[in-house]
């Protein structure tokens, strides 16, 4: 198999995770869409790795899985406290969690 159909997957992956981030308001969605792209990047980190020859890729891309899941449970925990005070997970009120 040729590297071009992996990078035009891992770039189209990248793309779908960046229009979720900028067009959708709801915070689950927002944090699906932010894993699309950090799997694009993933997706992308072992293709050159493997293009180089050497192990590097795999390598960022096991810090960017540890990153990913890191992430997930921060951000899945503020949802959680964000849905327990107002009843609804939209990202334009998080700002009235202040006070």
């Amino acid at each position: 198999m040729t590297v071009n159909i992996f990078l035009i997957l891992a770039a189209f992956l990248f793309s779908l995770g960046v229009y979720g981030v900028l067009a959708r308001r709801n915070a689950v969605m927002l944090l699906l869409s932010v894993e699309l792209m950090l799997n694009g990047v993933n997706i992308m980190l072992v293709v050159f790795g493997v293009m180089v020859g050497n192990l590097t890729g795999q390598v960022f891309a096991l810090f960017v899985i540890a990153v990913a899941a890191a992430e997930v449970g921060v951000g899945l925990g503020l949802v959680l406290l964000m849905y327990r005070n107002k009843q609804h997970v939209n990202v334009d009120d998080a700002d009235l969690m202040k006070g």
